[in-house]
């Protein structure tokens, strides 16, 4: 009973390390990945989706997640030790090894591709090819883009072509616009990211956008928000949106200019909390998509 006791606290204590390599304990990258894919799948649906498409990407969303942050964490393995916010990362605290990492990343990777398979289209699998090859190389343009944040929005974001291509069996050029937009908002909270980190990164030669766009950084992201919803607004207007979809940016603008109030004096803490109150960004903008939807006749 002792050495099963034992074992058992062995692999409780095993998953824990695993569940933190995924970050799985904060949620917040999930709910950024989440919300431009739900605008995909209303915008293409009229706001009537495919529940079933919706929790296969729901769950593809957690599983693809994970995985980033899996093969983000392997390839800053060297460098997350040195900066005070990553370096208890299980694979910077060597708890996990590259092994384990590897054969992680290779499952989830796997199951996510399984979960597109009963939709049964071609463009979707070829889709995934490139939405994998974003997540696994986004880690790797640190080394060399000045504004990496752009990358890092194209693949959060590529559940919008994705999500348009399960229920139209096509992509649309609005998805793409969409698609621009959440490379605007990706530079925006990941800027604000960014800036909790600027001094170590400077450190250790890593390439941000806070370190790029330098003191016109609070700027940038305050023009990557109003990019962001202009383009928004212009896709509403296109297909003949309704005030609720207005309201849903304006309310996204508020808590943007209030983002301001956080950044401006360039606080890590500040700029930190500035980053996680993204998710209601991203929640307003859904919640003008779908009651404009559900209100409409």
């Amino acid at each position: 009973m002792a050495s099963m006791n034992i074992s058992l606290e062995h692999w409780r204590d095993r998953f824990d390390r695993y569940e933190k390599l995924m970050r799985l304990d904060k949620p917040i990258g999930i709910l950024l990945l989440l919300w431009p894919t739900f605008w995909g799948l209303w915008l293409s649906a009229h706001g009537r989706p495919n529940w079933v498409v919706v929790w296969i990407f729901t769950l593809g969303t957690v599983l693809m997640r994970s995985a980033g942050c899996v093969i983000n964490d392997f390839a800053d393995r060297d460098f997350d030790p040195h900066v005070a916010r990553t370096k208890a990362r299980p694979l910077a605290a060597r708890t996990v090894s590259v092994k384990e990492a590897t054969i992680l990343f290779l499952a989830l990777v796997i199951s996510a591709f399984c979960l597109i398979l009963p939709l049964q289209s071609w463009l979707i699998v070829e889709l995934s090819v490139g939405a994998l090859f974003l997540a696994a190389s986004y880690p790797f343009t640190k080394r060399f883009f000045a504004v990496p944040q752009a990358y890092l929005g194209v693949a959060f974001g590529f559940g919008i072509p994705m999500a348009y291509a399960a229920q139209l069996g096509m992509i649309p050029a609005e998805a793409w616009w969409l698609l621009l937009a959440n490379v605007f908002w990706a530079i925006a909270y990941d800027t604000e990211y960014a800036m909790v980190d600027r001094i170590d990164d400077l450190k250790i030669g890593i390439k941000t956008s806070a370190i790029t766009f330098g003191r016109y950084d609070v700027a940038a992201v305050m023009l990557s928000y109003a990019m962001t919803l202009g383009l928004i607004a212009w896709i509403g207007y296109g297909l003949r949106s309704g005030w609720p979809f207005y309201a849903g940016l304006l309310l996204a603008a508020g808590i943007a200019g209030y983002h301001f109030t956080l950044i401006r004096e360039r606080d890590p803490a500040l700029c930190f909390k500035a980053f996680l109150h993204n998710n209601w960004i991203g929640a307003s903008v859904f919640a003008g998509i779908a009651v404009d939807y559900l209100i409409r006749p």
